[in-house]
């Protein structure tokens, strides 16, 4: 299964950015490459679509503990807000997860959680 691409402006201008945010700041603190390659083996689409990328998805779960936000609430705040989408890595343009999208990418989370934990006893 194909993973969407995420980030790339359709049309070769940037949009007004507005203030950075603290999450901008964020982004550049941590060291995310480690992160990407060990979610790197999660691919959780719903049948006959894209995956989202996997890094995308483990950011938002980050902003719906962070802002207390539902499934519901975190795709609407991802859909309106620019600062959540840059810390995600969406772009300006382009559409983003729905909430069942989080519900699948937690599932698969907790399920390599248990079998890690069940693999090193």
């Amino acid at each position: 299964m194909g993973r969407r691409r995420i980030g790339q402006e359709k049309f070769g201008f940037v949009l007004e950015r507005g203030k950075p945010s603290s999450l901008d700041a964020l982004v550049k603190l941590i060291d995310w490459a480690p992160i990407d390659g060990a979610l790197g083996v999660i691919s959780s689409a719903a049948k006959g679509e894209p995956a989202w990328p996997p890094l995308a998805l483990f950011r938002a779960m980050l902003l719906s503990v962070w802002y207390d936000l539902s499934d519901v609430k975190l795709a609407a705040a991802l859909d309106d807000r620019a600062s959540f989408r840059r810390f995600c890595g969406f772009s300006v343009s382009e559409p983003t997860p729905e909430r069942t999208a989080f519900v699948r990418f937690r599932r698969t989370l907790s399920r390599m959680a248990w079998i890690r934990s069940c693999s090193s006893r």
